[in-house]
């Protein structure tokens, strides 16, 4: 029996990265729902991806910290002897939203730690033992997956550090992509845009009136399972001609108007 590929979902107890790993499940990968601090959700998260008849493991770590980075990737191999996928989707907002003249350095650096710095050493390490793997014959492909934001290239000076977080991981995909197609590993972009989580459940007025005032053609929220399907698309091999590209889940945000 053919052994099913597995992907590694970062932040996948709640939220985009639920929608991810469930997503994914349905196309028949099996799932390591990681988590930095709620562990009741994880674990409902591994029961909807099991309910689609795919095995889940849950593992704590948070990726801002080197040695759960590792642990992520060790644990993923010991558990399921592979890793075709790495969905990078854990990410946070700043604490407080300051004006970019106020912005201080422990929310800068805070935020930079999870939604920059740790992704990519995260996927430095997950590509070579991706490398390790195609080389032994385990598997034929790896693909990586990045989850940015539309904040990659619309300015909010009232969190500044988020937009370069994001920026600056849109960037990383480029490099990835670049550097990792000679070793049959491709890496993607998907850039959600206004997405109904409980993060964004905060300012769910403030959207629901820009939504009726026309921000996006579409109007209406994004979900969680908008954006799952756009990354099994990448996940199914549908653009590994691709590698690099990035697609915009935002009902239409990025488009010029008039």
């Amino acid at each position: 029996m053919t052994q099913a590929r597995c992907a590694l979902v970062t932040g996948s107890s709640r939220g985009i990265g639920r929608g991810i790993a469930v997503e994914l499940a349905k196309t028949g990968y099996d799932i390591v729902v990681n988590y930095a601090g709620n562990a009741a959700a994880a674990e409902e998260t591994r029961r909807l991806v099991e309910a689609q008849g795919t095995r889940a493991a849950v593992v704590q770590g948070n990726v801002a910290v080197e040695a759960d980075r590792r642990r992520l990737i060790d644990e993923t191999l010991a558990g399921f002897g592979r890793l075709d996928l790495l969905v990078n989707n854990a990410g946070v907002a700043p604490q407080k939203r300051a004006d970019l003249l106020d912005m201080e350095m422990e929310s800068y650096r805070y935020v930079m730690d999870t939604n920059l710095t740790g992704p990519f050493f995260l996927t430095q390490y997950a590509a070579r033992r991706m490398i390790e793997l195609r080389e032994s014959g385990v598997m034929e492909t790896g693909r990586i997956v990045f989850v940015t934001s539309i904040s990659a290239y619309t300015s909010s000076t009232n969190r500044g550090e988020y937009c370069l977080s994001k920026a600056g991981l849109s960037m990383a995909v480029k490099l990835f992509a670049d550097r990792l197609a000679r070793e049959g590993i491709y890496v993607f972009e998907i850039q959600p845009g206004i997405i109904a989580t409980d993060m964004t459940a905060v300012v769910k007025e403030k959207y629901d009136r820009l939504f009726a005032e026309g921000i996006t053609p579409q109007a209406r929220w994004g979900t969680p399972e908008d954006v799952g399907k756009a990354v099994s698309a990448f996940a199914r091999g549908d653009f590994d001609y691709s590698t690099g590209a990035s697609i915009e889940v935002g009902g239409g945000f990025g488009l010029r108007r008039l």
